[in-house]
């Protein structure tokens, strides 16, 4: 059998990065992947302005009024988004959160520490120097890198980008995901079911997975088990997507058609083992320069093998620079020893106890076949072939939230 690392780093080599860009309004970009770095274009904050509500002034004539119980004359009003005469000697100008600061102000007070009335407000507690002040340029100076090719843009990149006056941004567009489950034993969710047939939970699942990603996935489709049937949805899959996916038939059984179905096309199917637990069969093909990977059909293990083995190829394909998420190592609690021929990837639940950065615990029941360990786990934790792990060990921890993102 292959090793997991081997088969994870094959499988990632699988396709190239990409090449094709496109420009995005910015509140389409949300997903997509950077395609050029961007450098800021301006300060942030591009002037002075206030942090808080209250008022402005000059420390120092804070400080000189100390014989008038620290009461200042108000100059002016300034609200946020209007411009602010100088502050003049002796003087405090009543502003506001985002309010620009008055040429010559350097102190803020906030109102809750102020008392105003006949056009005087009086100090109540001594300010420091520069206090609640955001100063141009403190958070973003212009000129600096902002962001770099290869992220993965979310809410908070966009908003960067909007604050800088970006309106549209080079991405590359989505990769576009096909998926092909098989098997006459499924029927579609919400459609007559006979007492020989399952529910098929892979196409959504998998759907979900892609678009999780910030792919997309365009087709979802099922083949029964005969060649002329996967012949021709995978022609239309090939056809119009960027990866397949599919799900089942490329074990050893007598209607394990995939394979011959993809030679017909063009492709060899490279058929692997994976020393994993769950999913062992794993294969990889190109048909017209298109990867395609092929998934076991038990859903907890396509759920696995997608998680760890495939998406650091998406990644690639979308043009990510990190490929490869981070691997924590955390405590196992465990009731008994774990030790398996495969390496086994336990679904666990991380929970945080007190002064911990948390520990793994594990789902009662792990066959390959229980449905309900999916939704409990928040991630994975992968133990060593032939080695014995005891309650109390360290372990790796494949997070879904940083290795389904």
């Amino acid at each position: 059998m292959l090793e997991f690392d081997d088969a994870q780093r094959q499988l990632a080599q699988g396709a190239t990065a990409p090449t094709r860009t496109a420009r995005v309004p910015l509140y389409q970009a949300s997903g997509l992947v950077l395609a050029t770095d961007l450098t800021a274009t301006l300060d942030l904050p591009p002037a002075d302005n206030s942090a808080m509500d209250g008022y402005a002034l000059r420390y120092e004539d804070y400080v000189a009024a100390a014989g008038n119980r620290h009461a200042l004359p108000v100059q002016q009003i300034v609200y946020a988004g209007q411009e602010a005469a100088a502050q003049a000697p002796g003087q405090a100008t009543r502003l506001f959160t985002g309010s620009l600061m008055p040429a010559g102000a350097d102190t803020v007070v906030m109102q809750e520490d102020t008392r105003a009335a006949d056009g005087l407000v009086e100090i109540l507690a001594e300010p420091k120097p520069g206090q609640h002040v955001r100063r141009r340029g403190e958070d973003v100076a212009a000129g600096q890198p902002l962001l770099a090719a290869g992220t993965r843009l979310d809410a908070a990149h966009v908003a960067l980008l909007a604050s800088q006056g970006y309106a549209e941004v080079t991405v590359h567009p989505a990769v576009r995901v096909g998926i092909l489950t098989t098997g006459d034993e499924l029927v579609a969710p919400g459609a007559p079911r006979s007492g020989h047939q399952i529910y098929n939970s892979n196409g959504v699942m998998l759907a979900a997975l892609v678009n999780g990603m910030g792919a997309r996935a365009t087709h979802v489709l099922h083949a029964r088990d005969d060649e002329a049937s996967l012949k021709s949805a995978l022609r239309t899959l090939t056809d119009e997507c960027d990866l397949v996916l599919s799900v089942g038939g490329v074990s050893v059984g007598d209607k394990d058609l995939v394979k011959p179905a993809l030679e017909s096309l063009g492709g060899t199917l490279a058929l692997w083992k994976v020393r994993m637990k769950p999913g062992k069969p794993v294969a990889m093909a190109h048909v017209s320069g298109k990867p395609i990977v092929c998934l076991p059909g038990n859903p907890v293990s396509a759920y696995a093998v997608f998680t760890v083995l495939v998406t650091p190829l998406l990644r690639r394909m979308q043009g990510r620079t990190e490929i490869f998420p981070q691997v924590s190592y955390l405590t196992l609690r465990t009731p008994r020893p774990r030790h398996d021929t495969r390496e086994e990837f336990l679904r666990v639940k991380r929970v945080v106890n007190a002064g911990s950065v948390g520990e793994l615990q594990v789902f009662d029941r792990q066959g390959s076949g229980v449905m309900s360990s999916l939704p409990w786990a928040t991630g994975l934790a992968r133990i060593p072939a032939g080695v014995p792990v005891y309650d109390g060990e360290k372990v790796a921890y494949y997070d879904f939230r940083h290795w389904q993102a």
